[in-house]
């Protein structure tokens, strides 16, 4: 699979890129897109098309401070998933961003919902499966609780929030919270 990242600033890719945005990630994650359109401009924020031969296969949308890089947003379009896409987006990430802290946010598998528990699993599993490390804290992101991952390289939470201080200011990281220390048995 030959993936290809571009940063798209505006035409038919960015709408490709918005749907998406608006039904992959549910309204309580959601920035307004037009936020994180201002972010791009500013150069803190890159909103990224994953294609390959032109075909769009995805979103991630990185929020930058200094050496570290979050990935904000990931999604991959409906019918390319399960086909190794979302793998291979990762790995043209970790080569975009070589020599940065990557730092990924995920929703808690400390939930009772049965359902949204194997969904969670799933996706830490995925994310643990493709080289990344459990960060050994919890957040409390906009109401929703939070495990932290990295690509292997340590970030303090203080770090972490100063990404969204950086780029999208204090109206948003004024809502994240440190919820505590992770356990070291919290990577499955």
């Amino acid at each position: 699979m030959s993936i290809k990242l571009k940063q798209v600033f505006s035409g038919e890719r960015l709408m490709e890129i918005h749907a998406l945005y608006e039904t992959a990630f549910p309204a309580g994650e959601k920035k307004p897109f037009s936020m994180i359109i201002s972010g791009q401009e500013t150069g803190l924020v890159e909103i990224l098309s994953a294609e390959e031969n032109d075909t769009f296969l995805g979103l991630a949308i990185m929020a930058k401070s200094g050496d570290r890089v979050l990935l904000d947003y990931f999604a991959i379009a409906s019918e390319r998933r399960g086909q190794g896409t979302g793998s291979a987006v990762l790995q043209a990430l970790k080569e975009r961003y070589q020599g940065m802290r990557i730092i990924i946010e995920i929703e808690s598998t400390k939930c009772v919902d049965e359902e949204e528990l194997v969904i969670r699993t799933r996706r830490k599993s995925f994310y643990l499966r493709n080289g990344f490390t459990m960060l050994p804290y919890y957040v409390d992101l906009w109401g929703t609780e939070m495990e932290m991952l990295s690509n292997g390289l340590p970030c303090p939470y203080e770090e972490y929030l100063d990404i969204y201080t950086t780029a999208f200011g204090t109206q948003v990281s004024d809502r994240i919270h440190f919820l505590g220390e992770a356990p070291a048995a919290a990577e499955l």
